[in-house]
């Protein structure tokens, strides 16, 4: 069991999936957000720009804001397809363009993720690549109007519909995709809790 009884854990992210995440490690915690600018300068690349916007997203607390023992967690998730970010889509049309230019090819999924205490401030990240077989237009029109994918970068959740018949693979951590590494978060936090080292 994990053991954070001296932190008040707090959640930095309207994502229902990674506060089902979170709940599926059977953590307590509050949800507590900030509007957060999602730009980024296009010297950074990869990785980079998911920590930096992660560490952006936790440092956005004044410490006055945050209850007292604090451990807060924020994340942020980015797909690539060799240089290039998808965001989240602005529109369907986006959303159609996006999941195009996936299909039947592997692509990306970097998750950041900060820990950031009164005391300290740890970021890492996660990598997985996931493949997508081949979809039609058909399908992913059908999938874009009945799912909406709009609030998801990439314009996919790997847990609906598309996620089930058109993912053919993935290397590295499933949740990562959805939005939050846990195997990854339960170590860095087993770390703050002192029960490793």
């Amino acid at each position: 069991m994990l053991d954070l009884k001296n932190y008040k854990v707090i959640l930095a992210s309207k994502s229902p999936r990674r506060q089902q995440l979170l709940k599926g490690m059977d953590i307590d915690f509050d949800v507590l957000v900030k509007d957060v600018d999602e730009s980024f300068p296009n010297s950074l690349k990869g990785k980079d720009i998911a920590l930096m916007l992660s560490e952006r997203k936790a440092m956005a607390f004044a410490a006055d804001e945050l209850p007292e023992n604090f451990l807060l967690i924020t994340a942020d998730t980015i797909v690539l397809v060799d240089d290039d970010v998808l965001n989240k889509p602005a529109d369907s049309h986006e959303a159609f363009n996006m999941l195009k230019t996936l299909s039947g090819r592997e692509h990306n999924v970097v998750t950041a993720v900060t820990l950031r205490t009164d005391k300290q401030l740890r970021s890492f990240f996660e990598l997985s690549a996931v493949r997508f077989g081949a979809l039609s237009d058909e399908e992913i029109v059908w999938y874009v109007h009945r799912y909406m994918p709009l609030d998801k970068a990439g314009a996919y959740g790997i847990q609906e519909w598309i996620g089930y018949v058109a993912i053919a693979s993935v290397k590295g951590s499933f949740f990562n995709v959805m939005g939050l590494p846990t195997h990854r978060l339960f170590m860095e936090l087993k770390k703050f809790a002192g029960t490793e080292v």
